[in-house]
């Protein structure tokens, strides 16, 4: 696999967000990974480096902040938002409430499975106690999201005008 010069700075670009504000004091869950795996699920043509990109950030930051017994749920849904990028037809806005409902159900359904009670009012309680978190993601899938395209079309357009 060969990466053009743009591409490897878009590659080290999203490592250094995903490891920079993961690192630096962020309000919970306003985070750029399903961003990141979004945009790289929806514009890379190489579809392994997209899936890679995501995890590799949550690997090597997870090094540093702590593995949990949710990483393999975690993991997985980062996969999925990959795939919804792959399969979307743009990044809109239905799009990302898409991946961040899909994460939303996924990550929430891993939490009531460990750690609440397996009966109805459990489930209750674990979803109506993410509902805050729910916003941040939301929040942050919807800035990460536009910002990383705003750029990657800027660095299209760039690229365009001096070819």
């Amino acid at each position: 696999m060969t990466l053009n010069k743009d591409e490897i700075k878009i590659v080290f670009g999203l490592v250094a967000l995903a490891l920079l504000t993961r690192f630096l004091p962020h309000p919970p869950n306003f985070a750029p990974i399903t961003g990141i795996a979004l945009f790289t699920g929806f514009n890379f043509t190489n579809k392994r480096l997209a899936l890679f990109i995501p995890l590799f950030c949550m690997l090597i930051t997870d090094f540093f902040l702590g593995f949990h017994s949710l990483v393999p749920i975690i993991y997985s849904c980062f996969i999925l938002i990959s795939f919804i990028g792959f399969k979307a037809k743009s990044l809109s806005l239905l799009t990302v409430l898409g991946a961040s409902v899909s994460f939303f159900i996924t990550s929430n359904l891993g939490v009531w499975y460990l750690y609440y009670p397996k009966d109805l009012n459990g489930l209750i309680s674990c979803f109506v106690l993410a509902i805050p978190f729910f916003f941040n993601s939301l929040a942050g899938d919807l800035f990460y999201t536009s910002l990383l395209q705003f750029y990657f079309n800027k660095i299209k357009i760039q690229s365009l005008k001096t070819n």
